[in-house]
C-alpha cells in the first residue's frame, strides 16, 4: 500500500499525525496478514508434497548423496585427487583395498548331490588314427534342482501280546499287553510335529494365510480345512505357555527392554465390534548375547499394559514418544530412553517433500540436511564401536569422548534455529520434537549397553505387519494369543541363529516329554545349538 503523506493538505479535517499513525498501523497489519498468508500457503504446499510422497514416493529413509571421493563430471578440478589416491605427473598409486568376489556363489556343501554322467559314444571314443581315446579328467557343473513338497503317512504300529498258556488267569494284570502309544503335542491328533511346524512357519514366518495353505494341500491331494489347522495352532500354542513364561522372565533379566506396538483387528472379542482396533505389543530384551523378542496381544494401546508387564522391573526402557508410555516415567526404578530413529525420521520427511531445485544441479544443503548430518555423525560413532568390537565400558568411553560434544553442539544448533523456523512447518515440528525429547534422547550415552534407537523391536514388528497384510485379522482372541506365541518363538529363534521350522519341529517333539522347569529351559532358542537339532530332523 503506497500513500503520499507529503501531499496531505495542511487544512485537512484530521491532523496529519493521526493520518500517519493510521496508515502505519494499516501497513503493519497488511504485512502481518501477508506473512501469515505466505506461511499458510507454504504449509499447505508442504502437506500436499508430503501426501504425494507417502502415496508415490520412496519409503526408504536412506539419504542419496554423492560419494566424497567421487570426481566431478563437469566443471570439476582436473587436479582433483580422491581420498585414497596419490597422484603426480608420472604415476598414480592406489591404496590397497578389498573387493567382493564377483560371480555365482557356490552351492551349499550339505545339500545332497546326484551324479549325472555325460559320456561320448563308443564311436566318438575312437581317434582318427585308429587308437582308443584315454580319459584323463572331467569337468563338473553343478545345477540346483527343486523337489516339490511331499506328504507322507507315519504308521505307528503297536504290537499286542498275550499268553496262550494261561490266557491271563495266572496274572492279576491285563490279559493283553501292548506297547504304549507315543506321546504327542496334540493328543488324539493325526498331525505330526513336522506338519504342525510347517503350518505355523508358513503362516507366521512366510505370511501364508491358512486358506492359501488349504489350497496348497488340495494340490497335494490332501483335504485339510483351515478350521482344523486353526484349531491345531491354538492347541499347540497353549502347549508352549511354559516356554513363553520363561522368555518373559528372560527379557526382564536384561538391562534394557525395547517396546513397540502395532494395530491388529480381532474378531469375536467379547463386548466389542469386529471393527474395533486391538494391538500386538512387542518387547525386546534379555542379555546381549541371548536376545529375546516377546509378542503379546492386548485389546487396548494403553501404556498401563506395559506397566503390568514391567511390574517390579528395574532398568532401562526404550520406546517411541507415544503418550501412553508416559506412565513409565512414573516409576522411579525405570529410566525411559528416547529413539533417535524417530527424531531422524522427522528431518528425513522434510528432505523428501522440499521443492526440487529448478536447475539440474543438486539442491543446496538445507537446515534439515544439516540436522541429518549431525545425527549421521552420531551413528558413525556407533558403527566405529561396532567395527572395533568394543565392550560396554569401551563404548561408554567412546561416547563420552566423541558423542557427548557432538550432542552438545547439535542442541545449540537446534535452539538457535528454532526461533527462525515456522513452528507449524515440518522442519519446525522436527526441531520441536527433538528438543522436547532431548533428555530421553541423550540417555544412551550413559551406559555402553544401551542403543541410540528402538530399531530392535521396530524391525521385529515388520514380520507381523507383513503377515497382517495377508491374513488381515485374527479370527478370535485365542487365535490372536496363538499368533503372539508363534511370532515370539519364531522371531526369537531367528535372532539366535536357528532355522524356524527346524526349531519348532524340535520343540514340538520334545515338549510332551518335558517334566521339569529345566527341561523347558533347555528348549528355549537361546539355549539350543543349531547343529544339535539340525541332525535329528
Amino acid at each position: 500500500m503506497d500513500v503520499d503523506l507529503k501531499n496531505l493538505p495542511d487544512d485537512a479535517s484530521l491532523p496529519k499525525d493521526i493520518v500517519l499513525s493510521l496508515v502505519n498501523e494499516i501497513q503493519v497489519k497488511h504485512n502481518e496478514i501477508e506473512v501469515k498468508y505466505q506461511e499458510k500457503i507454504h504449509y499447505l504446499e508442504e502437506q500436499l508434497r508430503l501426501f504425494k510422497n507417502e502415496l508415490f514416493g520412496r519409503s526408504s529413509e536412506k539419504r542419496h548423496e554423492p560419494h566424497p571421493d567421487q570426481r566431478p563430471l563437469f566443471n570439476g578440478d582436473d587436479n582433483h585427487v580422491a581420498g585414497n589416491i596419490q597422484a603426480n605427473d608420472d604415476t598414480v598409486v592406489i591404496a590397497a583395498h578389498t573387493r567382493k568376489k564377483r560371480g555365482r556363489k557356490p552351492l551349499p556343501k550339505d545339500l545332497p548331490r546326484i551324479d549325472i554322467i555325460h559320456d561320448l559314444s563308443e564311436d566318438e571314443k575312437q581317434c582318427a588314427c585308429g587308437a582308443r581315446l584315454t580319459r584323463f579328467g572331467e569337468e563338473v557343473c553343478e545345477k540346483l534342482d527343486y523337489i516339490p513338497a511331499r506328504l507322507r503317512v507315519e504308521r505307528h504300529i503297536r504290537y499286542k501280546y498275550a499268553c496262550k498258556s494261561c490266557e491271563g488267569v495266572e496274572d492279576d494284570g491285563p490279559t493283553v499287553r501292548i506297547a504304549p502309544a507315543p506321546v504327542q503335542l496334540i493328543p488324539k491328533s493325526n498331525a505330526t510335529a513336522g506338519l504342525l511346524a510347517h503350518i505355523a512357519v508358513s503362516k507366521f514366518a512366510d505370511a501364508v494365510p491358512l486358506y492359501r495353505q488349504q489350497k496348497i494341500f488340495d494340490r497335494l491331494g490332501i483335504e485339510m480345512s483351515r478350521a482344523v489347522m486353526a484349531k491345531w495352532l491354538v492347541q499347540a500354542a497353549r502347549s508352549c505357555a511354559g516356554l513363553i513364561d520363561l522368555l518373559r522372565e528372560e527379557i526382564r533379566s536384561g538391562p534394557l527392554i525395547n517396546i513397540d506396538e502395532s494395530p491388529l483387528q480381532v474378531l469375536n472379542e467379547a463386548g466389542r465390534r469386529n471393527t474395533s482396533k486391538s494391538y500386538m505389543w512387542v518387547y525386546g530384551g534379555g542379555q546381549p548375547d541371548r536376545a529375546v523378542l516377546l509378542y503379546q496381544y492386548h485389546r487396548t494401546r494403553s501404556g498401563r499394559k506395559a506397566l503390568e508387564f514391567l511390574d517390579d522391573y528395574h532398568g532401562y526402557i526404550q520406546s517411541d514418544d507415544f503418550a501412553g508410555y508416559d506412565h513409565l516415567d512414573q516409576k522411579p526404578d525405570i529410566v525411559h530412553l528416547g529413539c533417535w530413529a524417530h527424531a531422524r525420521r522427522k528431518f528425513v520427511k522434510v528432505v523428501k517433500v522440499r521443492k526440487k531445485h529448478r536447475s539440474k544441479r543438486v539442491n543446496p544443503k538445507s537446515l534439515a540436511d544439516e540436522a541429518l548430518d549431525y545425527i549421521g555423525n552420531l551413528y558413525r560413532i556407533e558403527k566405529e564401536a561396532q567395527r572395533r568390537e568394543l565392550d560396554a565400558v569401551q563404548i561408554y568411553q567412546l561416547r563420552q569422548e566423541k558423542s557427548k560434544p557432538l550432542l552438545d553442539e547439535f542442541k545449540d544448533w537446534l535452539e538457535a534455529k528454532k526461533p527462525l523456523t515456522p513452528p507449524k512447518g515440518l522442519l519446525g515440528q522436527a526441531i520441536s520434537y527433538t528438543l522436547a525429547n532431548w533428555k530421553k534422547l541423550i540417555i544412551y550415552i550413559q551406559d555402553g549397553r544401551l542403543r541410540p534407537d528402538n530399531n530392535l523391536v521396530e524391525n521385529a514388528i515388520r514380520p507381523f505387519v507383513v503377515g497382517r497384510k495377508n491374513w488381515l485379522f485374527a479370527g478370535s482372541p485365542d487365535g490372536a494369543k496363538a499368533s503372539a506365541t508363534f511370532f515370539t518363538l519364531i522371531e526369537t529363534a531367528k535372532t539366535n541363529g536357528l532355522e524356524p521350522y527346524t526349531y519348532l519341529r524340535y520343540i514340538f517333539e520334545k515338549l510332551p516329554l518335558a517334566q521339569t522347569e529345566q527341561d523347558l529351559k533347555d528348549l528355549l532358542p537361546q539355549n539350543i545349538d543349531p547343529d544339535s537339532i539340525a541332525v535329528s530332523n
